[in-house]
């Protein structure tokens, strides 16, 4: 969940140590002080009058300085924060009730407890299923913890890790190739964890801004944009997803070359499992394709050969891997995978995504535990679109989990494409929902709910004006036209909010408002023309230029026709729900790439008719 919908999901008290946080920051003469003053100006220099899209705004000026606040509450050797982070920060763990959150954190410590006792034993004898070159790996950064943290009490101090120490065995891990898991196990050899209280933890939590609890849901929230900070925090490049989805590009001979490398048992584990268990590691992604994935002895010609066939023909990314070197190849994919996690498009309609979990769900019986297993979520959590997106779970994310075998089924079960990449197909084959819904676009204009379960659409009254707007942003994409989110977000407020700003470059914009009604004929001329002279003037003191604004409803009474014809200061036009699908039916067929806004120009009522001859030309 975006930091912006959390903030708006929890009160002001909850919000205090978040924001506690940002002000001090913000008072310490950060780098980007000039672009957060100019955030500040234009609303309140008091965070807590500001809206949650500023907030939002705020933090990524400042996501470094507060990766630093994260890193310096490491020293607390006795906080386990590393345990807590590696939680929080897994797929699937970003909304949790207070209660889950504490069953996973005890079983975390059970099986620290339970691991470090087979490691301390394997450490101690002479017929160790470790390696010798790993062994002595283990012992050495064992040997610098233990002298890090007791040298303290040798000179009479409290025992603990410097900042010095721990950049020091940071180094270290990083030259030994040791996992996150290896460290914390060896690291809790020395340290032995004790079992907190969950208030104590969630509020520790909550005080170094790493997560929101709301008491009245009993919910932890961890807002996407704090997963990102925590997971550099903990050298994790690339999210569990990602690295899922390149781990099963490589063969078992490979995946079973990583395990040994790095001690994972792989006795009686499928090929599903091992790559599970490599993730859990928290084994670094770089060295991974650097050298744990190769046998010993391959030639960097033939490892840069390797990385660059999981990019072209495993993953089949179209553009060409950049990069001399390997690290500059594995550094462009890092890149790459958090890129498209900054996307917020879904890859298919969210009606498409919700017919493909219903219909896995009817064809794979054990679907159901599968996810709730791979993304550590309570029995009682619905899988459905809006809570797995919530949770920053999207569609592909959801097939990668699938065994091959699942796959094979669900296909031969819905008559799919068996050929090429199996995931690829299923998502093709879903696409078509978003076609279905502009077909009903009308419908959901006047919200007629029947006509839309006649069609086969199933939606809640409530949430038909957001699916009209999704819908007529998708019209306008498909026209050609740059619908400028980032752009909306800088101009709106709390209390103004644009609903698409097409973006026509040099400065010059369309601002476009959506309307729904049920009776035929929207008549509320003068409040939606307060309401866009407002955005007007929002867009003017950004210094743009609104060339026309729009407004699109299933249908116009007379009077709101004459009464618009009169208006001149917002250079407003009108068009109607039938008349643009009809656009865009015409546009479809004619050789135009991008549709000509001049068009939209002319007209009070825009007549279809005019536009359609002319794009046929």
């Amino acid at each position: 969940m975006k930091l912006e919908k959390v903030l708006d999901n929890v009160n002001s008290l909850e919000k205090n140590s978040f924001l506690k946080i940002i002000d001090n920051i913000k008072s310490s003469n950060p780098k980007n002080s000039k672009e957060i003053d100019k955030i500040l100006s234009e609303s309140s220099n008091n965070l807590k009058s500001v809206d949650s899209i500023n907030i939002a705004k705020v933090f990524d000026l400042i996501k470094d300085e507060f990766a630093e606040t994260i890193k310096a509450e490491f020293v607390n050797t006795t906080s386990q924060l590393d345990i807590l982070i590696d939680i929080i920060i897994k797929d699937g763990n970003n909304i949790l009730k207070q209660d889950w959150f504490a069953r996973l954190y005890e079983r975390e410590l059970v099986k620290i407890r339970r691991k470090t006792k087979e490691l301390k034993a394997q450490l101690e004898s002479d017929k160790s299923e470790i390696s010798e070159l790993r062994k002595r790996d283990y012992l050495i950064y064992k040997a610098c913890v233990e002298t890090a943290y007791n040298n303290d009490s040798e000179n009479n101090r409290d025992s603990k890790i410097t900042d010095d120490e721990l950049s020091i065995l940071l180094t270290l891990t990083n030259q030994l190739e040791l996992s996150q898991e290896e460290v914390k196990l060896i690291n809790y050899l020395i340290i032995p964890p004790e079992k907190s209280d969950i208030d104590t933890v969630t509020t520790f939590l909550k005080n170094i801004g790493v997560i929101f609890f709301s008491k009245k849901n009993n919910l932890i929230y961890v807002a996407d944009e704090v997963v990102r900070v925590l997971r550099k925090v903990r050298k994790k490049q690339i999210a569990d997803k990602y690295f899922r989805r390149v781990l099963k590009t490589l063969k078992e001979s490979q995946i079973n070359l990583i395990c040994r490398k790095h001690n994972i048992d792989v006795k009686e584990l499928d090929y599903e499992s091992k790559i599970k268990q490599i993730i859990k590691e928290g084994i670094s992604f770089s060295n991974l394709l650097k050298s744990s994935m190769h046998k010993d002895g391959t030639n960097l010609t033939d490892r840069k050969k390797a990385v660059t066939d999981i990019w072209c023909k495993r993953l089949k990314i179209a553009n060409t891997l950049k990069g001399g070197t390997l690290e500059e190849k594995i550094d462009n994919i890092v890149a790459h995978f958090n890129e498209i996690e900054l996307d917020e498009k879904v890859g298919i309609s969210v009606e498409g995504y919700e017919k493909l979990l219903i219909e896995i769900n009817d064809e794979l019986k054990s679907f159901r535990n599968l996810v709730l297993n791979e993304f550590e979520m309570p029995d009682e959590t619905v899988l459905n679109s809006s809570t797995l997106l919530d949770f920053n779970i999207k569609p592909r994310d959801i097939l990668d989990i699938l065994p091959t075998e699942d796959l094979k089924t669900f296909i031969t079960a819905k008559e799919l494409k068996s050929r090429g990449d199996l995931v690829l197909n299923i998502l093709d084959a879903y696409k078509d929902s978003e076609n279905l819904l502009i077909e009903n676009y009308v419908a959901i204009g006047f919200r007629n709910l029947n006509l839309l379960k006649e069609n086969g659409i199933v939606i809640k009254e409530s949430e038909l004006g957001l699916k009209f707007e999704c819908l007529t942003q998708k019209i306008f994409e498909q026209l050609g036209f740059n619908v400028d989110e980032s752009l909306k977000k800088k101009l709106n407020t709390a209390k103004n909010k644009i609903d698409l700003v097409l973006n026509l470059d040099n400065n010059n914009i369309i601002i476009i408002e959506c309307k729904t009604v049920k009776e035929s004929g929207y008549n509320k001329f003068s409040s939606v023309s307060r309401q866009i002279k407002s955005y007007v003037d929002l867009a003017k003191k950004e210094g743009l230029n609104v060339v026309k604004s729009l407004l699109v409803a299933p249908d116009f009474s007379d009077d709101f026709v004459n009464d618009c014809d009169l208006e001149f200061e917002i250079n407003l036009s009108l068009i109607t729900a039938a008349s643009l699908v009809n656009i865009l039916d015409g546009f479809r067929e004619s050789k135009h790439k991008q549709f000509p806004y001049q068009l939209l120009m002319k007209d009070v009522l825009i007549k279809e008719e005019r536009i359609l001859k002319a794009i046929k030309k």
